[in-house]
């Protein structure tokens, strides 16, 4: 949804169906200054092969309209998609822009994939934000605040009444966010969405994720304060943090992994970058295999 007013964000989202997610075109009108929000680089799985249909298809709506991007902007460090933060940042120069807890991210999942070349300091990102920083993209003021839960690095981006949320909440009827990857918490995650729904009722939520919740026929990723407050399946007002914990933790322990949980995490910690070629000259992702009772008998 676009807003044109002078003054207001001009907002469009691109759905990835894949990995059902929206990333976003953020925009200031009077400037041309814009960003991009969670932007998806495409990766095929099966044969390992990667694409810039979707990054491309920001890029070119940006020019079309005549925007300059300054900032790829991510919510976190996602489990079910690669970033096309780098190649966004090589076309345009744009600075990536994280939260500052990524390096607790950092240091949770270098020792599980042996990676070498990762530094922990967060410094493979060009800016790592802190809780309340304000910065401005064009004429805009934008306003990150911290919302663990889903992971320790969470932060939202709040512009005029727009929150782009990333995982903390989903769609009314589809409710919330695992709390179950390393490093997460549940009840943290309550307490960052209270955050969310603490701002007033008329603020607009723009989610990161869509799966079409039972009943539902079409993908949605607006919504407001005011319907989560009323309608969130699992955080609406009156249930409690014990509940919603409660909840949460009986619902993640039956959700499979995402498909691209291996791959997102090793790109994704380090700003979009893949790890280092080889003496090939050929890229790696790494699969650490766990030995179960026996297995590893005669390997």
């Amino acid at each position: 949804m676009a807003q044109t007013k002078s003054g207001k964000p001009v907002i469009r989202g691109f759905f990835d169906e894949p990995t059902n997610t929206i990333s976003y075109l953020l925009a200031d009108p009077a400037t041309g200054k814009a960003a991009i929000i969670d932007p998806v680089f495409d990766y095929d799985h099966t044969v390992g092969a990667v694409d810039t249909r979707s990054v491309r298809a920001m890029l070119d709506a940006a020019t079309a309209a005549g925007y300059q991007v300054e900032w790829v902007l991510e919510t976190h460090a996602h489990a079910d998609h690669l970033s096309g933060a780098p190649y966004i940042k090589g076309r345009t120069g744009a600075k990536i822009g994280i939260g500052e807890h990524i390096r607790d991210v950092q240091r949770i999942f270098r020792p599980i994939f042996n990676a070498s070349d990762l530094k922990t300091d967060g410094s493979d990102f060009d800016h790592l934000f802190v809780d309340g920083e304000r910065f401005r993209i064009g004429e805009l003021e934008v306003e990150v605040l911290y919302v663990p839960g889903h992971t320790p690095a969470d932060f939202a981006y709040k512009v005029d009444d727009a929150v782009f949320v990333g995982d903390t909440l989903f769609m009314p009827d589809y409710g919330t966010a695992r709390a179950d990857f390393p490093g997460g918490d549940a009840r943290q995650l309550y307490r960052s969405i209270k955050r969310l729904m603490a701002l007033p009722p008329q603020t607009r939520l723009f989610m990161c994720h869509d799966y079409k919740a039972p009943g539902r026929d079409q993908y949605a990723w607006e919504t407001t304060v005011a319907e989560e407050r009323a309608r969130n399946v699992h955080a609406r007002e009156g249930v409690s943090e014990d509940d919603f914990v409660a909840l949460r933790l009986k619902r993640d322990e039956g959700l499979a992994a995402p498909r691209l949980l291996l791959p997102s995490i090793q790109v994704n910690i380090r700003a979009g970058r893949f790890p280092p070629a080889e003496a090939n000259g050929v890229r790696y992702l790494t699969i650490p295999v766990k030995m179960k009772g026996d297995a590893s008998v005669g390997l």
